[in-house]
């Protein structure tokens, strides 16, 4: 896989996962923006830390990857997966208010896996991951929403005050990937306006294709 088209790659993952922690802190700030800010917080801090302890434990592998291509793949997988935890969070939580809210809301969240498990295989093919395994861990990620709706759901009044810290979380560890780790890459071999291009481009499709399927 030539760098020019991981780069590329890289650009667009960053759009999708821009797209959805803007999405995921303006559902937060309507809740709470003080919550929302302290998930943002933790976000970054959770993320600071995983990477510190994957540094400090030496030589990472994911299936055939190794060293620096296997910690951007674990961190990208462990992102989503995070984010999947809010998602079911929202699931429960909205049909806790009624089947129909709760209805929307689960055909909303389906419509975001969708980029989002694009994401995860824009990180993971170019660096030599088959289709089929990065679509695995697309679905692994994911796996977390059923697991957390269900509680969320029997005890609604305990988790809706979570919901926009749940939310602020995942778009800070989202955010964290993209400018830490997924731009700077990019960059080197795209340039500063192929990146800008790439990545308004990827968020423009996913805000278009959420908006498309949903209205």
């Amino acid at each position: 896989m030539s760098r020019r088209w991981l780069g590329a790659s890289n650009a667009l993952a960053a759009g999708l996962m821009i797209a959805a922690s803007l999405t995921l802190m303006v559902e937060g700030a309507q809740e709470s923006q003080g919550r929302l800010a302290l998930g943002l917080l933790l976000g970054y801090l959770a993320m600071r830390v995983g990477r510190r302890f994957m540094h400090l434990h030496g030589e990472f592998a994911l299936g055939e990857l190794r060293g620096a291509d296997a910690r951007k793949a674990l961190l990208i997988v462990g992102v989503m997966t995070l984010h999947s935890f809010t998602e079911g969070l929202g699931v429960g939580v909205s049909f806790g208010g009624g089947e129909g809210l709760g209805v929307f809301i689960s055909a909303a969240i389906a419509v975001h896996n969708v980029p989002e498990g694009l994401a995860i295989s824009l990180v993971l093919v170019p660096r030599g991951v088959s289709p089929w395994t990065a679509a695995g861990w697309s679905v692994f990620s994911s796996l977390p929403q059923p697991l957390m709706a269900v509680p969320a759901y029997l005890f609604v009044t305990a988790f809706t005050p979570l919901l926009p810290v749940g939310f602020g979380l995942a778009a800070g560890a989202m955010l964290w990937m993209t400018v830490s780790e997924l731009l700077p890459e990019a960059r080197v071999t795209l340039g500063r306006a192929g990146v800008l291009v790439a990545v308004i481009v990827s968020a423009v499709a996913m805000i278009a294709f959420q908006e498309t399927l949903l209205r």
